[in-house]
């Protein structure tokens, strides 16, 4: 039987982030061979990952990146299913390697960003069965956004990585970076459903009408309103729920359309992506 030094085991806990005991075991398990014992972790996790497929990964991390020109952006969740655990700053940083990697290469959705590599032979979602292992929680890539830009685009981390946001200028350069961020803030405060009533979906707009006639009927207004009342709301809608016609959180008097403009007559957001725990 082989003998397995300490140096061994902080060796192999280092390669992998496993516990120093469960390094013991699996090089003992396979005889001092250092990719046996990583085989076995992955089997491990693999396993982990099975019994706790059906538990929640409400709780995580949301981390937002951009390229240093700012032309590229992602924001993604890795869940688990502790604050505890999300809280680690191991747990965060493997979350940002994750959004590093989604930087660097621009996969076009969730299932192409959990296949590409991560390190060695692992692939993204082999390495979150392998830490699933090592921290004995159901971990998920569980949402993925990305923009692309001629513009600028700015990220902002909110509540403590309870929330992210990546937003796209139209216009490049330093004298609007602190309008980007400044409105990627705004996002993560008031959850728009779009960037302007253009970008609000066919079916939302319909469900928004039906609710708007249902309410002027039940408070006993003419038929022949109905349909003016209903498309009145729908314009409160839009106001409410669009990030251009908000109002603007941090001045309260302007809509954030008009705060853009009043930087630069062209200035606009172009599209955000906006990812929130829960």
């Amino acid at each position: 039987m082989s003998t397995i030094s300490a140096q061994d085991v902080k060796k192999l806990r280092e390669m992998t982030g496993a516990g120093m005991m469960d390094c013991k075991k699996a090089l003992t398990e396979s005889a001092g061979d250092f990719e046996g014992a990583i085989e076995i972790l992955r089997k491990k996790g693999q396993k982990m990952s099975a019994k706790r497929a059906d538990r929640e990964a409400k709780e995580g991390v949301v981390i937002a990146l951009t390229s240093d020109d700012h032309k590229q952006g992602v924001v993604l969740k890795l869940g688990c299913e502790t604050d505890f655990v999300a809280k680690g700053e191991s747990f965060i940083e493997l979350a940002t390697s994750f959004a590093q990697i989604a930087l660097d290469k621009m996969p076009a959705d969730l299932e192409a960003l959990v296949a590409l590599p991560y390190e060695g032979d692992l692939t993204i979602a082999q390495k979150i069965e392998e830490q699933t292992g090592v921290i004995g929680e159901k971990l998920e890539i569980s949402k993925y956004g990305s923009l692309k830009t001629d513009g600028q685009i700015q990220p902002y981390i909110h509540m403590g990585h309870k929330a992210g946001v990546i937003l796209s200028l139209n216009k490049d350069g330093d004298a609007f970076a602190e309008a980007g961020r400044n409105v990627a803030m705004q996002v993560a405060a008031m959850h728009p459903v779009a960037v302007d009533k253009d970008g609000v979906d066919a079916d939302t707009i319909a469900k928004e009408i039906e609710i708007g006639k249902d309410i002027a009927r039940q408070e006993g207004k003419p038929e022949a309103i109905i349909e003016k009342i209903a498309m009145g709301k729908l314009n409160k809608f839009f106001k409410e729920n669009t990030l251009l016609n908000q109002t603007y959180v941090k001045e309260g008097k302007q809509s954030v359309q008009e705060y853009l403009k009043g930087l630069d007559s062209d200035l606009t957001v172009t599209d955000f992506k906006h990812i929130r725990l829960g």
